[in-house]
C-alpha cells in the first residue's frame, strides 16, 4: 500500500515537473512573439496614431455567458455541469449562472494561473479563461479559517495550472473549480483537495490542454 502511494506521488511530481518544463518553453516562445508584436504595434502607433485599448473591458453592459444546463453531483461530491458552456471571447461583462463560474463565454485574456495566489477578488471573465486552459481555481470567502487559506495558498504556489483568490459571493467557505466541475471542501487538509487537484489540473475536462497559464493578467 505504501509502495503504491509512493508510486502515485512520484508520478504526480513527474507530471508537475513536466508541466513546468512545458510552461517554461512556452514562456520562451511567448517572449519572442511579444517582442515581434511590440514592434508591429509601435509601428502602427507611429504611422496611424492608433489608440491601444486594454483587453480587459470596462463596458458595464452585460451579456449572458451562453450557458444552459444544471449540476449533477457524483458520489465523490464533485458537481458536474450538464449542458452547454459557451467558449466565445467577448469584450462585455458576462453574467454567469453560478458563483464561482465553471465555464462559459469569457474575456480573451486569462488570469495568470501558474500557481498564482491573489489577495483580491478576480474578474470572473478572466478566471474562466484560465479554467479553459486547464487550471483549478481555489476560492474562499470570509468564513474560511485563516489557517486553511494559508495552507491552500502554499499548495497552489507549488502547483502549476492553479490559481487562488477570495470570493465573498460564493455560498461556501472553500470551493474548488475546474472547467465544468466544482466542489466544496471542509478544510485545507480535506483529502478531497488532493483528489480534485489530481483529477482536474490539466485534466481530461480541459478544453485547451497545454495552453499557457502565464503572460496573462496578474491583477
Amino acid at each position: 500500500m505504501a509502495s503504491a502511494k509512493k508510486s502515485s506521488g512520484a508520478a504526480r511530481q513527474a507530471r508537475i515537473a513536466e508541466m513546468r518544463r512545458a510552461e517554461q518553453a512556452r514562456e520562451r516562445r511567448n517572449r519572442i512573439l511579444v517582442i515581434a508584436a511590440s514592434v508591429v504595434v509601435v509601428a502602427g502607433l507611429v504611422a496611424g496614431g492608433v489608440f491601444v485599448v486594454r483587453s480587459q473591458s470596462d463596458d458595464t453592459s452585460a451579456v449572458d455567458a451562453k450557458t444552459s444546463g444544471h449540476f449533477t453531483t457524483g458520489k465523490d461530491g464533485v458537481k458536474t455541469w450538464q449542458g452547454k458552456l459557451g467558449r466565445t471571447h467577448v469584450a462585455k461583462t458576462v453574467t454567469y449562472p453560478v458563483e464561482p463560474p465553471v465555464g462559459g463565454d469569457h474575456n480573451q485574456v486569462w488570469m495568470n494561473c501558474n500557481g498564482d495566489v491573489y489577495d483580491k477578488a478576480l474578474n470572473n471573465m478572466n478566471a474562466v479563461h484560465s479554467l479553459e486552459h486547464g487550471a483549478v481555481w481555489v476560492t474562499y470567502n470570509s468564513k474560511a479559517a485563516k489557517a486553511d487559506v494559508e495552507a491552500l495558498a502554499a499548495k497552489v504556489k507549488k502547483t502549476p495550472y492553479t490559481l487562488m483568490s477570495p470570493d465573498d459571493k460564493q455560498p461556501d467557505p472553500i470551493m474548488l473549480t475546474a472547467w465544468a466541475h466544482q466542489r466544496t471542501v471542509k478544510s485545507a487538509s480535506d483529502p478531497d483537495v488532493d483528489a480534485f487537484f489530481a483529477k482536474f489540473v490539466q485534466g481530461e475536462q480541459t478544453p485547451e490542454p497545454g495552453a499557457a497559464c502565464t503572460n496573462g493578467l496578474s491583477q
